[in-house]
C-alpha cells in the first residue's frame, strides 16, 4: 500500500488543520482514477458546530462537487482514521470504490475492526477497504491529541 502513502500524507496534513483548529485530528483525501486529489477534507464538527462534518463526508462532498456527480466508483478515500458507521454508510452511497486508512477505530471503527459495513453481504457495494497504511503516523497524531486534552 506504499502507493498511498503520499495521499495519506495529504490525509495526515488536513488532520493536522483540524487539530490546529481545536477539533478531532482526523484528515481525508478522495483520489480520482488517476491519483489525482478531487477532494479535501478535515473534521469541522466543532467549527461548524456541524455533528455530520466529519472528514470523509467533507472530502466526498468536495469530491461530488468537482466531477458534478456523486458517484464516486472510480475513486479512492484516504483518511487517516478507520471510517465511523456513518462514513462507511457514506462511501457505500456514493459507491467509492476503495477505502483505505490509517489507523484502527477500536470504539467505532466501521471497516472492519468493530464492524465491517463495506463488506456486509446485504448491502450490495463492495469496495475495496486496506487498513494500516501509514498506521504509525495516523495513529500517534490522534494519540498526542488525546493526551493534551487530558492533560490541560
Amino acid at each position: 500500500m506504499t502507493q498511498y502513502a503520499e495521499a495519506m500524507g495529504e490525509a495526515l496534513a488536513q488532520a493536522r488543520m483540524a487539530r490546529s483548529a481545536g477539533d478531532v485530528p482526523v484528515g481525508a483525501v478522495v483520489l480520482d482514477a488517476h491519483g489525482e486529489v478531487i477532494g479535501r477534507g478535515r473534521n469541522l464538527r466543532e467549527r461548524d458546530a456541524d455533528p455530520l462534518a466529519h472528514a470523509e463526508i467533507v472530502a466526498m462532498r468536495e469530491a461530488a462537487a468537482v466531477r458534478g456527480n456523486w458517484n464516486l466508483a472510480d475513486c479512492t478515500l484516504v483518511v487517516t482514521l478507520e471510517p465511523c458507521p456513518m462514513c462507511a454508510g457514506a462511501c457505500l452511497q456514493t459507491r467509492i470504490g476503495r477505502i483505505v486508512f490509517g489507523g484502527w477505530d477500536a470504539k467505532l471503527g466501521a471497516c472492519g475492526s468493530v464492524w465491517d459495513i463495506p463488506r456486509d453481504p446485504h448491502v450490495g457495494h463492495e469496495p475495496e477497504v486496506y487498513g494500516g497504511v501509514c498506521e504509525r503516523e495516523c495513529t500517534a497524531l490522534l494519540a498526542e491529541f488525546f493526551h493534551s486534552r487530558r492533560h490541560a
